[in-house]
C-alpha cells in the first residue's frame, strides 16, 4: 500500500525551495516539515534534497521523485474537487446557447424545468443560429446540432436527429412521387440556404443538386410552404416529424436519407467541470 507519508511536505519544499514557506503553505511548522522530510528520506534510502543556509535544491533521485509525485497530488485534489461537487448545489448565473428553432422546441422546455427546480441557479439561454465562441463571449455551454468543426471545446452526446424527404398527398397526387435520387431535380423543392441535398446510396454519403421552388433560410417556413403544397421539403425531424404521423405529409425515398447526426453539449475545456454545467448536462441526456 502506498505511503502518503512526506509527500505533500517534500513537494511543497521543493517548489518554494525553503522549508520555512513550505511550512506556511501548509499551516505546519518548520520542525514538522523538515522531519517528515527527512523520515522519507530514510524511508526511500536516498537523499532527496541539499539543504545550506541560503538554499534548499532538489538532488538528481529528488527530481525525479518530485516529477511522479506532482501529478499524483494533482490528480488527488481533482478527485477530492468532484466529490465535494457532487454534493455542492448548483447556484449562480449559467450562460448557454442553442439554435433557435431547436432551442425553442427541444432545449427551453427543458431549460425551464431545471429552472423551476434550481431556483437558485440564473440561467441565460441565448437562441442563436450564429456559431458563438463560448470562451470570447463568455458562455458555459453551447448546445450544437451535426458534425462538429471545432475541436478545441468538450463534447457530449445528448441525442440524435433524423432527416425526412417529404411532400403533401396533394403535391404527389399532382406531381407524381419520387422514386429515385435521380428524379429529384425534376420536382419543386423547397430550400432553404444551400441548393444541395445530402443523401445516402450504397453505405455512401451522395449529394444531388436540386431546383428551388422556393427559398427560405427557416425550417418553420418551410414547412408551411409544404403543407400548402408547393414542394418537396428535407428538414431534421423536430420540424416534420408531427406532419409524417398526423399524414398531412408523406415521407420519401427513407432508406437514402442521411444517417442520424449527433446533437452535442459543448463547453470550454476545463480541468474541473462546475456543478451547475454537470448538472445541466445530464438532465439534458436524461430528457432528452
Amino acid at each position: 500500500m502506498a505511503n502518503w507519508e512526506g509527500i505533500n511536505e517534500f513537494v511543497a519544499v521543493a517548489e518554494t525551495q525553503s522549508f520555512t514557506q513550505a511550512a506556511k503553505r501548509l499551516a505546519l511548522s518548520t520542525a514538522q516539515v523538515s522531519r517528515q522530510i527527512a523520515r522519507l528520506e530514510n524511508r526511500l534510502s536516498t537523499k532527496l534534497l541539499n539543504r545550506t543556509t541560503r538554499v534548499v535544491a532538489l538532488t538528481d533521485s529528488g527530481d525525479t521523485f518530485y516529477r511522479h509525485c506532482k501529478p499524483i497530488l494533482e490528480e488527488l485534489s481533482a478527485a477530492e474537487k468532484v466529490v465535494t461537487d457532487l454534493q455542492a448545489k448548483p447556484t449562480g448565473k449559467l450562460k448557454m446557447t442553442a439554435p433557435v428553432t431547436y432551442g425553442e422546441r427541444i432545449i427551453a422546455p427543458i431549460i425551464n424545468d431545471i429552472s423551476a427546480a434550481y431556483p437558485e441557479l440564473q440561467i441565460q439561454l441565448h437562441l442563436t443560429n450564429q456559431v458563438v465562441d463560448l470562451i470570447h463571449d463568455g458562455y458555459d455551454l453551447a448546445i450544437r446540432l451535426g458534425e462538429l468543426e471545432d475541436s478545441s471545446y468538450i463534447a457530449r452526446r445528448l441525442s440524435s436527429r433524423a432527416w425526412h424527404l417529404a411532400a403533401s398527398p396533394t403535391y404527389l397526387d399532382k406531381h407524381g412521387t419520387p422514386h429515385s435520387l435521380s428524379e429529384l431535380p425534376q420536382h419543386q423543392c423547397i430550400l432553404g440556404t444551400s441548393d444541395n441535398w445530402k443523401f445516402r446510396r450504397h453505405g455512401k454519403s451522395e449529394i444531388v443538386k436540386v431546383r428551388a421552388r422556393l427559398r427560405c433560410n427557416s425550417g418553420v417556413a418551410l414547412i408551411d410552404a409544404a403543407l400548402k403544397h408547393l414542394g418537396i421539403v428535407q428538414l431534421p425531424d423536430y420540424y416534420i416529424a408531427p406532419y409524417l404521423a398526423s399524414g398531412e405529409l408523406i415521407e420519401l425515398l427513407p432508406q437514402q436519407q442521411i444517417a442520424d447526426e449527433g446533437i452535442w453539449a459543448l463547453y470550454p475545456p476545463t480541468r474541473h467541470l462546475s456543478p451547475k454545467v454537470r448538472m445541466v448536462i445530464d438532465r439534458l441526456v436524461s430528457a432528452m
